[in-house]
Parts: C-alpha cells; sequence; structure tokens
C-alpha cells in the first residue's frame, strides 16, 4: 500500500472556504479518480504565522495506481487548485510506502 500526502498551508482569511471546498469538491474528484481506497484529512497541530496547516492522505494499491493518478488526473486537479488559491497557500507531496498497519 502507497500512501500519498499532500500537506497544505493555507492562509486563515480562505481558511474556511477552503475546507469546504476541499471536503465537497476536491477530495471528492480526488477519489472518483478510481485511483485510491480511502483518504484522510488532518489538521497540524503547530504554530504557524499566517496560516494553518493540513495533511490530506491518500491511499493507493500499487505504483500502478499511483502512476495512473500522477499521469491521467493530477496535473488537472492541481492546476484546480492552484486557480482557486493561487498565493494563498504553499504545498508539498510525499510519497511513503505503507510498511504496517495494525487493525
Amino acid at each position: 500500500m502507497i500512501l500519498y500526502n499532500v500537506t497544505v498551508n493555507i492562509d486563515h482569511d480562505v481558511e474556511q472556504e477552503w475546507l469546504e471546498w476541499m471536503k465537497n469538491k476536491h477530495i471528492p474528484d480526488v477519489m472518483e479518480t478510481g485511483c485510491f481506497t480511502q483518504n484522510l484529512m488532518c489538521k497540524i497541530n503547530a504554530e504557524s504565522e499566517g496560516g494553518t496547516s493540513y495533511s490530506v492522505q491518500y491511499f493507493c494499491e500499487s505504483q500502478e495506481d499511483l502512476d495512473r493518478y500522477m499521469n491521467e488526473f493530477a496535473p488537472q486537479l492541481q492546476q484546480e487548485h492552484h486557480d482557486k488559491y493561487q498565493g494563498k497557500y504553499a504545498a508539498f507531496r510525499t510519497l511513503m510506502d505503507v510498511v504496517h498497519r495494525h487493525k
């Protein structure tokens, strides 16, 4: 299993609007690609000037699923986010292999 993590710092003045857009538009659009099996959105508990940080995590079963997302869907979805919140956010992405999960 692969964890695709997007960490976003969003400006306070658009934070609530961004949260609603992420929950009701962006994350559902990402999940509708069929590349991911589940997701989590977490608020990062840390001091940050001018913004609040969130970790948006998507889980996929294989590298092929992730590659398909990156090649076929990510450019358009990332551009949509950029166009809507340009200058109001900073983001970075991290890929991780899940080595153990206790249920």
